[in-house]
């Protein structure tokens, strides 16, 4: 059919920019604006073709296949599909296994099924090449697409340049309109020692000091025998009257009487609460006691197809279906007086609902500070607007 496919090897488009404009090939120094890249990538392949845009494949890696919150935003976008292989860890460092093999089947398939007229790649690896040939057997143009490389040099396969019906290098340019350098704070500066350490490591080294003559050492004196000391035994053990001293009784705590102390942090610095005191806002129901069964399939077809996964839109929407699922707003009031702190069941069910975007740092599955504080920050902010009493709260983003 008269229409053309873009196939993106994520890795090398974005590890090849991160060369360009950082130096080195980690994807964590450059910036990326998704949706532009989708739109710059449409753009270019149908002015070079000629023909319309069928879809762009994005394949990519996530750890265990479960997709992070890029992944999450570029799938909701129009005629984008990703594809995620495994992103393992091997002798230190992350590994991506199975895009390779996905790409080729999938270039293969289109090829067969003749879903388009011209693929367009962009990678640089050539194990790509069999599916290549076996594409343009089936009457499919294959055009190949570059970045700019670093030295000036190729950076892909030669196997692949050779074997490509088109090739076009994506210059720096081109990549600086989606992919920005992601600033870095400088360093810290080194400030040398105090003066009076850099004095005594300035100083010359001592001078060795003669050795002295020896002198043969006085003979040693027997040591005078010691007395023979007598061990008690068992029986003279059990014999011994012992002491009972009572201890002073120590006077007991205010705090300790009344129950532990938990103390949180905030802005507005510590707060103590005991205990035995409960949260009025702790006798709220949580979204998952407010929800039907019809609820919660539209809310999974709203994760799925409409929520990107960045943290501070993730709590908005938390909060946003407790508040109306809630239904009397007056209600939520009382949740003003424990701010910042979030009720402990509902603030669990945040950062689990939270979890299914991807929002797990790699060690030990726990959820990063920045993008907890993050959560939260959303969170606090849609309740301050939908809320009765929260025009007073002010919400750090």
């Amino acid at each position: 059919m008269d229409r053309c496919v873009v196939l993106v090897d994520a890795g090398y488009l974005l590890g090849a920019s991160a060369s360009l404009l950082a130096g080195e090939p980690s994807r964590s120094r450059v910036m990326v604006d998704h949706t532009a890249l989708i739109a710059s990538l449409r753009e270019r392949a149908e002015e070079e073709t000629g023909l319309p845009l069928l879809r762009i494949y994005w394949f990519d890696a996530a750890p265990e296949r479960r997709p992070l919150p890029e992944h999450r935003r570029l799938r909701v976008l129009p005629r984008v599909t990703v594809r995620l292989g495994a992103l393992t860890r091997a002798e230190g460092r992350w590994v991506q296994k199975g895009v390779d093999a996905a790409m080729h089947a999938e270039l293969s398939e289109l090829a067969r099924n003749r879903a388009c007229a011209d693929v367009v790649l962009v990678t640089g690896d050539g194990d790509l090449l069999p599916g290549m040939m076996s594409a343009k057997e089936h009457g499919v143009a294959v055009h190949l697409w570059a970045l700019q490389a670093a030295d000036g040099d190729f950076n892909q396969s030669e196997d692949l340049v050779g074997e490509a019906d088109e090739r076009r290098v994506l210059d720096r340019d081109w990549i600086t309109r989606s992919v920005s350098l992601r600033e870095q704070l400088p360093p810290f500066p080194s400030s040398g020692p105090p003066p009076e350490i850099a004095k005594i490591l300035a100083a010359p080294p001592a001078s060795p000091r003669p050795a002295a003559a020896e002198t043969p050492a006085p003979p040693a004196e027997p040591e005078p025998s010691a007395p023979h000391k007598v061990v008690p035994t068992p029986k003279d053990l059990a014999g011994r009257a012992q002491a009972h001293v009572q201890p002073a009784p120590q006077p007991v705590a205010p705090a300790a009487a009344n129950g532990p102390v938990l103390r949180w942090s905030s802005d507005r610095g510590y707060v103590d609460r005991p205990a035995e005191q409960p949260c009025a806002a702790d006798s709220l129901p949580t979204l998952a006691q407010l929800t039907t069964a019809e609820q919660r399939w539209a809310d999974r077809e709203e994760d799925i197809t409409a929520i990107g996964g960045d943290p501070h839109e993730v709590g908005q929407v938390f909060a946003r279906r407790w508040t109306e699922r809630l239904g009397d707003k007056e209600r939520l009031t009382v949740i003003w007086s424990d701010y910042p702190r979030i009720p402990h069941k509902v603030d669990g069910e945040l950062l689990r609902y939270a979890a299914r975007f991807g929002l797990l740092a790699h060690k030990d599955d726990q959820i990063d500070e920045h993008d907890r504080y993050a959560i939260r920050a959303g969170f606090w902010k849609e309740l301050a607007a939908r809320v009765p009493g929260g025009e007073q709260i002010v919400v750090d983003d």
